[in-house]
């Protein structure tokens, strides 16, 4: 049961603090926005730390409630990981926003910008992983 609870419970926390983002201060939770917000000093600027905090604190709040284990750290070379994190950041320029704020925002104002960028995304990542497993054999 609790194996299902977890994603039911974290999914109902991300559309809850999407709405409330929304309502309370008219702005679109994309995490990629509000970081780049953030560290370019708009003038708005202490709802979007808070909302950072709340996203680096909020896992550490559920691994010490629950006692769950961190997960493993990757394996991965830190330069392969600084640009793999570069290519998602051309990616969130190229398609004007995030998969927070297309997938989870985008989709839920029914906006067709939304929809196009979240199905790429989706088969990108899908096809990616069958490439990586597939293709070359790796993991």
């Amino acid at each position: 049961m609790f194996a299902y609870a977890t994603p039911l419970i974290g999914g109902l926390l991300i559309g809850t603090s999407a709405v409330a983002l929304l309502w309370f201060l008219g702005r679109i939770a994309g995490v990629a926005g509000i970081v780049w917000g953030a560290i370019s000093a708009q003038p708005d600027n202490a709802w979007r730390w808070l909302f950072i905090v709340g996203l680096l604190l909020g896992p550490a709040l559920y691994h010490t409630l629950t006692a769950t284990p961190y997960p493993v750290p990757s394996a991965l070379p830190w330069w392969q990981a600084a640009a793999g994190g570069l290519l998602v950041g051309i990616g969130v320029k190229l398609g004007s926003g995030c998969t927070s704020g297309h997938g989870v925002c985008g989709l839920g104002r029914l906006s067709p910008r939304s929809l196009v960028a979240t199905i790429t995304f989706m088969a990108t990542g899908i096809a990616t992983v069958y490439v990586i497993r597939h293709v070359l054999g790796a993991m």
